[in-house]
């Protein structure tokens, strides 16, 4: 069989104040013809459905008819779990209706799935808390998932009836794994987990997390090892992290599909992939990756002035960009107008203050680490020639003590 790994859509989410909606249709798209052309037999989607826990609509109509355009009408199997950025209960939600279809929402962790058939031959076989065994109208034999969808460290335990709280949610994971494991997964299917966790390699490197993605390892939570994985799994889908990497090896992939579109400057430089896996009964995986083409593309760059900025986004206009710029004091309007009027999708202009009015040696700074006093500072020699005297600076000191107290 042939199963397409695919995670962390993040429907409806913003770059800045660019929404990124129809970027996703497009890839979307990409996905249900790629899955089409390779006749997969089922299609995982490992979480992060969302980017929030309360969607826009047209966020959820896309989801909703992406999802029910890859089951073609209930002959292939589509599992979609929760992420650490769903709402579970609004992933549970169409479940009823969705299983008509051969859609199979998942949105907590130890969730018993309701028994179905659609007409097309897809039906579940067997069913218990966090796994389901499903019966694929190609296919002579069963798919079996074991399926954990995010929840934080507390939750989990409780989900998995752990009441000793010294017990390292690894050791919890791992016997609930392990008991489903030895009683559903023998080597006449094809044996899989499916989660929304961070995992990484004992002793190895730990994975960074996306720029601005919510962190799952936060208040004491643990990453899960490779290790903690029951042999008999042929192949761990993931979602969380956004660059698609192995985290296992060729017995037993653990791969994390990373997201379909670039959704942070951090991963500008990074190719985005769905995953095929072609399984047997019995025998380690094969995969291949299938690349995504962006519509837009994330740029970042550095400049010395103006005339060079303009220059270089003449250049890069079917992308998003974000600019450094070194500038004497600070950036004129007249200046701002000719980078914005260059570049119609500029997500943020970062000036480097050349920091030359206190007689002190040049150096460049970021605006953003500079305090108010000393941007009033240059701000106010740039219009009027001098620093401001002490009386003014008592001032502006006042005035900035009563917003942050309003602030507060």
């Amino acid at each position: 069989m042939t199963i397409l790994h695919t995670a962390d859509w993040h429907l409806g989410k913003y770059l800045d104040r660019f929404s990124r909606l129809e970027e996703q249709q497009a890839v979307l798209e990409q996905i249900v013809e790629i899955a089409d052309e390779h006749d997969v037999d089922a299609v995982i989607v490992a979480g992060d459905l969302f980017d929030s826990f309360n969607p826009p609509n047209e966020a959820s109509e896309l989801l909703y008819s992406t999802l029910h355009r890859l089951a073609k009408n209930g002959s292939r199997a589509v599992i979609a779990i929760a992420g650490n950025h769903d709402s579970p209960e609004r992933v549970d939600m169409p479940d009823v209706l969705a299983r008509v279809s051969g859609i199979l929402f998942v949105g907590m962790p130890m969730a018993e799935s309701k028994p179905f058939e659609t007409t097309r031959g897809l039906k579940t076989i067997q069913i218990d808390k966090g796994f389901v065994e499903l019966q694929l109208p190609q296919c002579d034999f069963p798919l079996r998932l074991i399926l954990t969808p995010y929840a934080n460290e507390l939750r989990l335990k409780k989900y998995l009836g752990s009441e000793n709280r010294d017990e390292s949610l690894r050791t919890v994971l791992q016997k609930h794994w392990t008991e489903l494991a030895d009683k559903y997964c023998d080597e006449t299917g094809v044996n899989m987990l499916v989660t929304h966790l961070f995992i990484m390699q004992k002793g190895g490197e730990q994975p960074e997390e996306p720029e601005g993605e919510k962190a799952i390892l936060v208040g004491g939570s643990q990453p899960i090892f490779t290790e903690n994985i029951p042999p008999q799994i042929q192949y761990v889908a993931l979602g969380h992290l956004h660059r698609s990497q192995n985290l296992g090896d060729n017995q037993q992939p653990v791969v994390y599909s990373g997201s379909p579109l670039a959704y942070s400057f951090a991963e500008a430089s990074q190719k985005k992939y769905v995953h095929l896996v072609h399984a047997k009964p019995g025998k380690p995986v094969s995969m291949e990756r299938v690349e995504l083409k962006q519509q837009f593309d994330l740029y970042q760059n550095k400049f010395e002035g103006v005339d060079e900025a303009v220059s270089w986004l003449e250049t890069v206009q079917e992308s998003y960009v974000q600019l450094s710029l070194k500038v004497e004091k600070y950036l004129s309007a007249v200046d701002k107008r000719r980078i914005s009027d260059a570049h119609e999708r500029i997500v943020s202009i970062v000036p480097e203050i050349t920091d030359g009015f206190s007689g002190t040696e040049q150096r460049a700074v970021n605006i953003n680490e500079q305090s108010m006093e000393i941007l009033f500072d240059q701000f106010f020699q740039s219009k009027k020639g001098v620093l401001p005297d002490d009386a003014l600076k008592d001032l502006f000191r006042e005035i900035q003590n009563i917003e942050e107290q309003k602030a507060e």
